[in-house]
């Protein structure tokens, strides 16, 4: 297959003229799969009514059938064309935080969306993203958009056109290049079908922000206990890792760096995914500095990056500083904790 890619400059706010969005459409309509920029991460979008579209989503990324994919739209009226309800609470959210990195799960309608977009649950995830070449594509097609990250399944997720291009090109219709994307972790997901929203995947919108606004959110107990089978899209596999083991370090930045030199000792090539802060503190093969860990925003930004470019060396094994698990910091150490299967070494 061959794989148009089409350059988008998202500088200028031009959303009813982007050509490339129309080519892109075109194929989304007949049921091809795209791949997109959104502020999170790529997307690879298919038509999300269609099981044809659908298969092809999972086929090219290499993903398991059984995972339920994420719908996107361009506006809150579609919803009424899938969902049996919204919930206030749901409402409010939806008020406040879309477009944006905010999915929330709703119960949807028989027979309107492809059963392998929502796994055959009763339950289907939706998200209206905060990006112009997104919003213009999603408004172009006029359909509900199944996509998730624009990645071969268990790669590190992609937020520049690049990454996507080396894994999926070959294997997927086109890809827009909007450039770089922005939040760098994927959208929060949050089930809105109870009493209590409950947060399954913690993402771009913290649990704070979310309280702020709808008062107490409790959090899926299977984000910290892996015995408990997650119930959010993208979440039920491992996912995020680099070709090397990823280690992360309970401990000091001395703990990591003696971890390093027996490491070292043993003929083994060694990387540390640390921040711009402790950058010339290791003394390591690779060292990669993922953002501030003042400002933990912009280590979510480029934390996907970071494993990635591991990829590009030679490392045997990565070791990794740990995170507060607070605010975006939630989001960061789900993402760690993924790509290292849980390893962690403490000190």
């Amino acid at each position: 297959m061959i794989t148009k890619r089409w350059p988008v400059d998202n500088s200028v706010d031009k959303e009813d003229s982007y050509s490339q969005c129309s080519q892109a459409a075109d194929l989304l309509k007949n049921n091809e799969v795209v791949a997109f920029p959104t502020e999170t991460v790529y997307g690879l979008g298919g038509n999300a009514k269609s099981d044809e579209a659908v298969s092809k989503i999972f086929e090219a990324k290499g993903r398991p059938s059984d995972n339920p994919l994420i719908i996107h739209i361009a506006d809150k009226a579609q919803l009424n064309a899938f969902i049996t309800e919204i919930p206030q609470k749901a409402q409010t959210l939806m008020e406040q935080f879309w477009p944006g990195p905010l999915t929330l799960i709703f119960t949807h309608k028989e027979g309107v969306l492809s059963q392998y977009a929502t796994a055959g649950l009763s339950t289907v995830a939706v998200r209206m993203p905060d990006h112009p070449v997104a919003l213009a594509l999603l408004k172009k097609t006029g359909l509900p958009i199944a996509a998730p990250s624009a990645n071969r399944s268990g790669r590190p997720s992609p937020t520049t056109a690049d990454h996507v291009w080396e894994d999926l090109n070959g294997r997927i219709a086109g890809l827009v290049d909007g450039g770089p994307t922005g939040v760098g972790v994927e959208s929060t997901v949050v089930d809105c079908t109870g009493e209590v929203p409950v947060i399954l995947r913690p993402g771009g919108i913290t649990r704070e922000q979310l309280e702020e606004v709808v008062g107490e959110v409790s959090v899926d107990p299977a984000l910290t206990d892996e015995s408990q089978a997650p119930k959010s899209p993208g979440m039920k596999y491992r996912h995020y890792a680099p070709d090397a083991p990823l280690y992360l370090v309970e401990g000091t930045r001395e703990d990591i760096q003696q971890l390093v030199e027996d490491k070292k000792q043993e003929g083994l090539s060694v990387g540390v995914l640390t921040t711009v802060e402790n950058r010339g503190f290791y003394h390591a093969d690779y060292v990669y500095a993922c953002g501030q860990r003042e400002k933990l925003e912009t280590v979510a930004s480029s934390l996907y990056e970071a494993l990635r470019y591991f990829n590009t060396t030679d490392a045997d094994i990565i070791f990794c500083e740990m995170f507060p698990g607070e605010g975006v910091g939630h989001a960061i150490m789900n993402r760690l904790m993924k790509a290292a299967g849980h390893r962690i070494i403490s000190r």
